[in-house]
């Protein structure tokens, strides 16, 4: 038996994408992603089948969002990659405005060092 699993519909072997459900109570058919284990009442469905989905008349059809596939970066991302980068290359500026290093330790008791933005603190035990 392969651990992948396949397309519901009948005839067709490819891998599954999608878990098809249906609501009766609500005439509604949801599509979202692959579900973690296969259900009796649900139905896996290849990408050429769940993009072809039709619902009968008078149900609605919920598609949900696939959060696993790849995400595209926003304008957002990029520009805090682009300050991120621009804050390393500069260290000897962020030393200063932190205090010196030794100033900003004694601020925080529990502060026992640093190394770039990672802070080594004391044991709550101790």
């Amino acid at each position: 038996m392969s651990p992948v699993r396949r397309c519901s519909r009948t005839a067709c072997g490819r891998p599954a994408v999608a878990t098809l459900t249906y609501v009766y109570a609500d005439s509604t058919a949801v599509l979202g992603p692959l579900a973690t284990y296969a259900e009796p009442h649900c139905y896996d469905l290849c990408a050429e089948h769940s993009e072809r989905l039709t619902a009968p008349r008078g149900w609605e059809v919920v598609r949900l969002a696939d959060a696993s596939g790849p995400a595209r970066p926003t304008g957002d991302d990029l520009e805090a990659l682009a300050n991120a980068v621009r804050e390393a290359a500069r260290p000897q500026e962020r030393a200063a405005e932190a205090g010196g290093g030794a100033g900003a330790r004694s601020a925080d008791p529990r502060e026992v060092g640093r190394r770039g933005h990672l802070r080594v603190l004391r044991s709550p035990d101790s």
